[in-house]
Protein backbone atom coordinates (compact mmCIF):
# COMPACT_ATOMS: atom_id res chain seq x y z
CA UNK A 1 0.00 0.00 0.00
CA UNK A 2 1.27 3.34 -0.73
CA UNK A 3 2.00 5.39 2.06
CA UNK A 4 0.67 8.46 2.94
CA UNK A 5 4.10 11.09 2.11
CA UNK A 6 5.05 8.29 -0.60
CA UNK A 7 6.84 10.18 -2.94
CA UNK A 8 7.89 13.76 -0.77
CA UNK A 9 11.64 14.51 -0.30
CA UNK A 10 12.77 15.98 3.11
CA UNK A 11 16.20 17.34 3.96
CA UNK A 12 16.88 17.06 7.86
CA UNK A 13 19.71 19.58 8.39
CA UNK A 14 18.38 18.87 12.42
CA UNK A 15 20.71 17.77 15.39
CA UNK A 16 20.26 16.24 18.82
CA UNK A 17 16.08 15.69 19.37
CA UNK A 18 13.33 18.63 18.01
CA UNK A 19 14.36 18.51 14.52
CA UNK A 20 15.36 14.82 14.43
CA UNK A 21 11.78 13.77 15.65
CA UNK A 22 10.06 16.05 13.42
CA UNK A 23 11.94 14.12 10.13
CA UNK A 24 11.27 11.11 12.04
CA UNK A 25 7.09 11.71 12.16
CA UNK A 26 7.24 12.67 8.34
CA UNK A 27 9.46 9.35 7.50
CA UNK A 28 6.96 7.14 9.66
CA UNK A 29 4.29 8.32 7.08
CA UNK A 30 6.29 7.63 4.06
CA UNK A 31 8.69 10.78 3.27
CA UNK A 32 12.18 10.25 1.64
CA UNK A 33 14.13 11.94 4.68
CA UNK A 34 17.62 12.57 3.45
CA UNK A 35 19.81 13.36 6.57
CA UNK A 36 21.96 15.76 6.02
CA UNK A 37 25.55 15.79 8.35
CA UNK A 38 28.61 16.95 9.11
CA UNK A 39 31.52 15.01 8.01
CA UNK A 40 33.77 12.92 10.77
CA UNK A 41 31.19 13.59 13.26
CA UNK A 42 27.72 13.83 12.01
CA UNK A 43 24.64 14.53 14.30
CA UNK A 44 25.62 15.23 17.77
CA UNK A 45 23.01 12.36 18.95
CA UNK A 46 25.10 9.36 17.56
CA UNK A 47 27.66 9.53 20.40
CA UNK A 48 24.15 9.94 23.28
CA UNK A 49 22.44 7.79 24.99
CA UNK A 50 22.95 4.58 27.60
CA UNK A 51 25.08 1.79 25.48
CA UNK A 52 28.29 3.69 25.73
CA UNK A 53 29.65 1.07 23.15
CA UNK A 54 26.76 2.02 20.50
CA UNK A 55 28.11 5.90 21.01
CA UNK A 56 31.52 5.27 20.72
CA UNK A 57 30.35 3.67 16.83
CA UNK A 58 28.35 7.02 16.39
CA UNK A 59 24.86 4.53 16.83
CA UNK A 60 24.25 6.20 19.89
CA UNK A 61 21.00 4.64 21.43
CA UNK A 62 19.45 8.41 21.08
CA UNK A 63 20.45 8.71 18.07
CA UNK A 64 18.71 5.49 16.79
CA UNK A 65 15.37 6.59 18.62
CA UNK A 66 14.21 9.22 15.90
CA UNK A 67 16.36 8.49 12.97
CA UNK A 68 15.25 5.31 11.71
CA UNK A 69 14.15 5.28 7.92
CA UNK A 70 16.53 8.26 6.88
CA UNK A 71 19.56 8.41 4.42
CA UNK A 72 22.58 10.14 5.33
CA UNK A 73 24.76 12.33 3.49
CA UNK A 74 27.81 14.26 4.82
CA UNK A 75 28.30 17.44 3.87
CA UNK A 76 30.71 20.29 4.51
CA UNK A 77 28.74 23.48 4.39
CA UNK A 78 30.93 25.61 5.25
CA UNK A 79 33.19 24.74 1.89
CA UNK A 80 31.76 25.34 -1.50
CA UNK A 81 32.39 22.09 -2.96
CA UNK A 82 29.11 21.25 0.12
CA UNK A 83 27.11 24.22 -0.54
CA UNK A 84 26.94 23.03 -4.61
CA UNK A 85 26.01 19.93 -3.74
CA UNK A 86 23.38 21.32 -1.22
CA UNK A 87 21.84 23.34 -3.68
CA UNK A 88 21.18 20.59 -6.05
CA UNK A 89 20.14 18.73 -3.53
CA UNK A 90 17.21 21.27 -2.23
CA UNK A 91 15.60 21.73 -6.28
CA UNK A 92 15.02 17.99 -6.16
CA UNK A 93 13.48 18.15 -2.26
CA UNK A 94 9.69 19.30 -1.21
CA UNK A 95 11.00 19.89 2.27
CA UNK A 96 13.96 21.66 4.20
CA UNK A 97 13.63 21.24 8.15
CA UNK A 98 16.76 22.71 10.07
CA UNK A 99 17.62 23.61 13.82
CA UNK A 100 20.25 25.90 13.95
CA UNK A 101 20.15 29.78 15.70
CA UNK A 102 18.20 32.01 14.10
CA UNK A 103 20.70 33.26 11.30
CA UNK A 104 23.29 30.54 11.00
CA UNK A 105 21.77 29.31 7.62
CA UNK A 106 21.72 32.57 6.02
CA UNK A 107 25.30 33.30 6.92
CA UNK A 108 25.85 30.15 4.94
CA UNK A 109 24.28 31.72 2.10
CA UNK A 110 21.63 29.03 2.22
CA UNK A 111 18.44 30.41 4.21
CA UNK A 112 15.27 30.59 3.06
CA UNK A 113 15.39 33.36 0.52
CA UNK A 114 18.35 32.02 -0.97
CA UNK A 115 17.00 28.58 -1.28
CA UNK A 116 13.32 29.78 -2.55
CA UNK A 117 15.00 31.65 -5.23
CA UNK A 118 15.98 27.82 -6.87
CA UNK A 119 13.28 25.65 -5.87
CA UNK A 120 10.00 28.30 -5.09
CA UNK A 121 8.01 24.90 -4.42
CA UNK A 122 10.37 24.26 -1.14
CA UNK A 123 8.61 24.37 2.30
CA UNK A 124 10.94 25.25 4.69
CA UNK A 125 11.17 24.72 8.21
CA UNK A 126 13.16 26.78 10.51
CA UNK A 127 13.02 24.70 14.36
CA UNK A 128 14.48 27.06 17.01
CA UNK A 129 14.04 27.65 21.50
CA UNK A 130 12.34 31.01 21.09
CA UNK A 131 11.46 31.70 17.25
CA UNK A 132 13.51 33.57 14.52
CA UNK A 133 12.49 37.23 15.70
CA UNK A 134 12.02 38.93 19.05
CA UNK A 135 14.50 39.70 21.97
CA UNK A 136 15.56 35.90 22.93
CA UNK A 137 15.93 34.77 19.30
CA UNK A 138 19.60 34.53 19.78
CA UNK A 139 19.77 32.65 23.39
CA UNK A 140 20.62 29.38 23.29
CA UNK A 141 17.91 27.11 23.92
CA UNK A 142 17.67 23.25 25.31
CA UNK A 143 14.49 21.59 26.78
CA UNK A 144 15.34 21.96 30.41
CA UNK A 145 15.68 25.99 29.85
CA UNK A 146 12.43 25.85 27.45
CA UNK A 147 10.42 23.93 30.22
CA UNK A 148 11.53 26.35 33.15
CA UNK A 149 10.70 29.39 30.83
CA UNK A 150 7.73 28.14 30.06
CA UNK A 151 5.79 27.30 33.34
CA UNK A 152 5.75 23.96 32.48
CA UNK A 153 8.33 23.45 36.03
CA UNK A 154 6.49 25.75 38.10
CA UNK A 155 3.84 23.31 37.95
CA UNK A 156 5.54 20.45 37.94
CA UNK A 157 5.71 18.16 41.43
CA UNK A 158 3.20 19.49 44.30
CA UNK A 159 3.90 22.92 47.13
CA UNK A 160 6.91 20.59 48.79
CA UNK A 161 9.18 19.63 45.98
CA UNK A 162 8.04 21.96 43.17
CA UNK A 163 9.64 22.94 40.80
CA UNK A 164 10.30 19.92 38.97
CA UNK A 165 11.48 19.02 35.53
CA UNK A 166 9.11 16.65 33.29
CA UNK A 167 11.07 12.65 33.25
CA UNK A 168 11.85 13.28 29.45
CA UNK A 169 12.34 16.02 26.91
CA UNK A 170 9.02 17.28 26.56
CA UNK A 171 9.60 20.73 24.93
CA UNK A 172 11.68 18.92 22.34
CA UNK A 173 9.28 16.70 21.71
CA UNK A 174 6.43 19.13 21.31
CA UNK A 175 8.63 21.47 19.21
CA UNK A 176 9.17 18.19 16.65
CA UNK A 177 5.23 17.47 16.71
CA UNK A 178 4.21 20.90 15.84
CA UNK A 179 6.82 21.21 13.03
CA UNK A 180 5.87 18.25 11.52
CA UNK A 181 2.24 19.16 11.67
CA UNK A 182 2.76 22.42 10.06
CA UNK A 183 5.24 20.90 7.46
CA UNK A 184 2.52 18.49 6.64
CA UNK A 185 -0.13 21.62 6.79
CA UNK A 186 2.16 23.25 4.51
CA UNK A 187 2.53 20.37 2.29
CA UNK A 188 -1.69 20.50 2.01
CA UNK A 189 -1.74 24.14 0.73
CA UNK A 190 1.13 23.83 -1.96
CA UNK A 191 -1.46 21.49 -3.72
CA UNK A 192 -3.74 24.75 -3.77
CA UNK A 193 -1.09 27.19 -4.45
CA UNK A 194 2.01 25.39 -5.99
CA UNK A 195 4.33 27.82 -3.66
CA UNK A 196 6.53 26.29 -0.71
CA UNK A 197 6.70 29.16 2.29
CA UNK A 198 9.06 29.35 5.38
CA UNK A 199 7.77 28.07 8.91
CA UNK A 200 9.15 29.64 12.01
CA UNK A 201 8.50 26.99 15.02
CA UNK A 202 9.53 28.27 18.46
CA UNK A 203 10.15 25.12 21.50
CA UNK A 204 8.79 28.03 23.84
CA UNK A 205 5.97 29.22 22.07
CA UNK A 206 4.70 25.47 20.83
CA UNK A 207 5.24 24.33 24.53
CA UNK A 208 2.98 27.32 25.65
CA UNK A 209 0.28 26.33 23.68
CA UNK A 210 -0.20 22.74 24.74
CA UNK A 211 -0.91 24.51 28.32
CA UNK A 212 -4.41 25.80 27.39
CA UNK A 213 -6.14 24.89 30.25
CA UNK A 214 -3.33 26.19 32.51
CA UNK A 215 -2.88 29.02 30.89
CA UNK A 216 -6.84 30.13 30.55
CA UNK A 217 -6.71 30.07 34.16
CA UNK A 218 -4.75 31.93 34.61
CA UNK A 219 -5.35 34.44 31.32
CA UNK A 220 -9.31 34.35 31.79
CA UNK A 221 -9.92 33.25 35.13
CA UNK A 222 -6.95 35.09 36.92
CA UNK A 223 -5.97 31.98 38.84
CA UNK A 224 -2.07 31.54 39.37
CA UNK A 225 -1.58 27.94 38.81
CA UNK A 226 0.22 25.95 41.28
CA UNK A 227 1.76 22.35 41.54
CA UNK A 228 -0.77 20.07 42.97
CA UNK A 229 1.43 16.53 42.74
CA UNK A 230 -0.49 14.26 41.03
CA UNK A 231 -3.96 15.33 41.59
CA UNK A 232 -6.15 16.34 39.02
CA UNK A 233 -6.76 20.50 39.64
CA UNK A 234 -10.19 19.93 37.71
CA UNK A 235 -11.90 17.57 39.85
CA UNK A 236 -11.78 15.07 42.95
CA UNK A 237 -11.39 12.18 43.30
CA UNK A 238 -8.75 12.34 40.43
CA UNK A 239 -5.25 11.64 40.83
CA UNK A 240 -2.90 8.81 42.10
CA UNK A 241 -3.94 6.85 45.10
CA UNK A 242 -2.04 4.11 47.24
CA UNK A 243 -3.56 0.93 47.15
CA UNK A 244 -2.85 -2.58 49.04
CA UNK A 245 0.48 -3.20 46.43
CA UNK A 246 1.17 -0.45 43.62
CA UNK A 247 -0.50 3.98 43.27
CA UNK A 248 -3.46 3.69 40.88
CA UNK A 249 -4.84 6.76 38.82
CA UNK A 250 -8.03 7.30 39.28
CA UNK A 251 -10.46 9.72 37.49
CA UNK A 252 -13.77 10.00 38.65
CA UNK A 253 -14.56 13.64 37.18
CA UNK A 254 -18.09 13.16 37.41
CA UNK A 255 -21.17 13.18 40.52
CA UNK A 256 -22.03 9.44 38.65
CA UNK A 257 -18.52 8.29 38.99
CA UNK A 258 -17.81 8.90 41.78
CA UNK A 259 -20.81 7.53 42.92
CA UNK A 260 -20.18 4.62 41.33
CA UNK A 261 -16.50 4.57 42.94
CA UNK A 262 -17.84 5.05 46.50
CA UNK A 263 -20.48 2.08 45.79
CA UNK A 264 -17.34 -0.22 44.77
CA UNK A 265 -15.29 0.51 47.62
CA UNK A 266 -18.52 0.17 50.05
CA UNK A 267 -18.58 3.56 50.90
CA UNK A 268 -21.87 4.81 49.32
CA UNK A 269 -22.34 6.81 52.63
CA UNK A 270 -19.50 9.39 51.18
CA UNK A 271 -22.13 10.30 47.99
CA UNK A 272 -24.25 12.15 50.82
CA UNK A 273 -21.74 13.75 53.09
CA UNK A 274 -22.29 17.69 52.73
CA UNK A 275 -18.13 17.54 51.91
CA UNK A 276 -18.61 15.88 48.99
CA UNK A 277 -21.78 16.69 47.58
CA UNK A 278 -20.58 18.92 44.59
CA UNK A 279 -17.52 18.68 42.36
CA UNK A 280 -15.99 22.19 44.03
CA UNK A 281 -16.95 20.60 47.27
CA UNK A 282 -14.79 17.93 46.67
CA UNK A 283 -11.94 20.04 45.61
CA UNK A 284 -11.92 21.98 48.48
CA UNK A 285 -11.88 18.67 50.48
CA UNK A 286 -9.28 16.86 48.86
CA UNK A 287 -7.31 15.50 51.41
CA UNK A 288 -9.69 14.12 53.71
CA UNK A 289 -11.76 12.31 50.63
CA UNK A 290 -8.19 10.77 49.64
CA UNK A 291 -7.27 9.64 53.02
CA UNK A 292 -10.94 7.84 52.99
CA UNK A 293 -10.53 6.10 49.76
CA UNK A 294 -7.44 5.18 50.22
CA UNK A 295 -8.33 3.38 53.39
CA UNK A 296 -10.56 1.36 51.44
CA UNK A 297 -8.31 0.86 48.36
CA UNK A 298 -5.33 -0.86 50.64
CA UNK A 299 -7.26 -4.31 50.99
CA UNK A 300 -6.48 -5.02 47.42
CA UNK A 301 -3.62 -4.42 44.83
CA UNK A 302 -3.69 -1.82 41.93
CA UNK A 303 -4.36 -4.82 39.38
CA UNK A 304 -7.25 -5.64 40.92
CA UNK A 305 -9.27 -1.55 41.97
CA UNK A 306 -8.29 -1.20 37.99
CA UNK A 307 -10.13 -3.82 36.82
CA UNK A 308 -13.08 -3.65 38.94
CA UNK A 309 -13.37 0.32 38.45
CA UNK A 310 -12.93 -0.05 34.46
CA UNK A 311 -15.78 -2.36 34.44
CA UNK A 312 -18.04 0.10 36.50
CA UNK A 313 -17.54 2.76 34.28
CA UNK A 314 -14.73 4.70 36.45
CA UNK A 315 -11.57 5.44 34.36
CA UNK A 316 -8.44 4.03 35.87
CA UNK A 317 -4.87 2.46 35.55
CA UNK A 318 -1.56 1.85 37.22
CA UNK A 319 1.04 3.55 37.48
CA UNK A 320 3.43 1.41 35.62
CA UNK A 321 7.75 1.84 35.15
CA UNK A 322 8.91 2.32 31.41
CA UNK A 323 9.65 -1.56 30.94
CA UNK A 324 6.10 -2.59 32.35
CA UNK A 325 4.22 0.28 29.90
CA UNK A 326 6.21 -1.29 27.04
CA UNK A 327 5.29 -5.24 28.15
CA UNK A 328 1.58 -4.24 28.16
CA UNK A 329 -0.29 -6.14 25.66
CA UNK A 330 -2.38 -2.90 23.91
CA UNK A 331 0.80 -2.07 23.32
CA UNK A 332 2.30 -5.63 21.49
CA UNK A 333 -0.96 -5.37 19.77
CA UNK A 334 -0.43 -1.83 18.45
CA UNK A 335 3.10 -2.95 16.69
CA UNK A 336 4.64 0.35 18.62
CA UNK A 337 8.06 -1.57 18.68
CA UNK A 338 9.41 -2.34 15.63
CA UNK A 339 12.61 -4.41 15.53
CA UNK A 340 15.15 -3.76 13.12
CA UNK A 341 18.35 -5.79 12.35
CA UNK A 342 21.46 -3.05 11.67
CA UNK A 343 24.26 -5.01 10.35
CA UNK A 344 27.00 -2.34 10.90
CA UNK A 345 26.31 -2.51 14.84
CA UNK A 346 25.80 -6.49 14.63
CA UNK A 347 22.36 -6.49 16.48
CA UNK A 348 19.31 -5.77 16.08
CA UNK A 349 17.45 -2.64 18.01
CA UNK A 350 14.01 -1.61 18.78
CA UNK A 351 12.77 1.46 17.44
CA UNK A 352 9.14 3.53 18.09
CA UNK A 353 7.05 4.11 15.63
CA UNK A 354 4.18 7.21 15.51
CA UNK A 355 1.12 7.25 18.17
CA UNK A 356 -0.95 7.11 14.73
CA UNK A 357 -2.12 4.28 11.90
CA UNK A 358 -3.59 5.19 8.50
CA UNK A 359 -6.36 3.00 7.75
CA UNK A 360 -4.82 2.28 4.05
CA UNK A 361 -0.95 2.55 4.32
CA UNK A 362 1.73 0.36 6.28
CA UNK A 363 4.52 1.47 8.30
CA UNK A 364 7.68 1.61 5.76
CA UNK A 365 9.17 -1.60 5.84
CA UNK A 366 12.71 -0.50 6.75
CA UNK A 367 13.28 1.73 9.80
CA UNK A 368 16.97 0.82 10.17
CA UNK A 369 19.10 4.02 11.14
CA UNK A 370 21.69 5.00 8.87
CA UNK A 371 25.28 4.97 9.48
CA UNK A 372 27.22 8.23 9.20
CA UNK A 373 27.19 8.87 5.50
CA UNK A 374 26.26 5.85 4.52
CA UNK A 375 24.00 7.26 1.89
CA UNK A 376 26.56 9.87 0.42
CA UNK A 377 27.59 8.11 -3.10
CA UNK A 378 24.42 6.71 -3.86
CA UNK A 379 22.48 10.33 -3.17
CA UNK A 380 24.97 12.22 -5.18
CA UNK A 381 25.14 9.81 -8.18
CA UNK A 382 21.07 10.09 -7.98
CA UNK A 383 22.09 14.10 -8.54
CA UNK A 384 24.06 13.43 -11.56
CA UNK A 385 27.63 13.49 -10.13
CA UNK A 386 30.40 11.06 -11.68
CA UNK A 387 32.50 8.81 -9.80
CA UNK A 388 35.37 11.86 -10.60
CA UNK A 389 33.11 14.20 -9.28
CA UNK A 390 32.76 12.41 -6.05
CA UNK A 391 35.96 11.67 -5.30
CA UNK A 392 37.06 15.59 -6.14
CA UNK A 393 34.58 16.31 -3.17
CA UNK A 394 35.62 13.87 -1.25
CA UNK A 395 39.91 14.84 -1.76
CA UNK A 396 38.85 17.97 -0.59
CA UNK A 397 36.21 17.40 2.04
CA UNK A 398 33.57 18.36 0.70
CA UNK A 399 31.68 15.44 1.88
Amino acid sequence: MTAVLTGIRVIDITNVLAGPFCAYQLALSGAEVIKVEVPGTGDLARQLGADPELSRQLMGASFIAQNGGKKSITLNLKLEGGKEIFRRLVRSADVLVENFRPGVMDRLGLGYNALAGINPRLIYCAISGFGQEGPMREAPAYDQIVQGLSGVMSITGDRHNAPYRVGYPVSDSIGGLTAAFAISSALVGRERTDEGRFIDVSMLDSTLATMGWIVSNYLIAGVEPEPIGNDNFTAAPSGTFRTGAGLLNIAANTDDQFAALARLIERPDLVGDPRFLTRESRKRNREVLTVLIETELRQQPAAYWEDQLNRAGVPAGRVLNVPQALDLPQIAHRQLIHKVNVPAIGKDVSVVQGGYRYSDADVPSDLRPPTLGQHTDELLRDLGYGPEDIETFRSNGAI
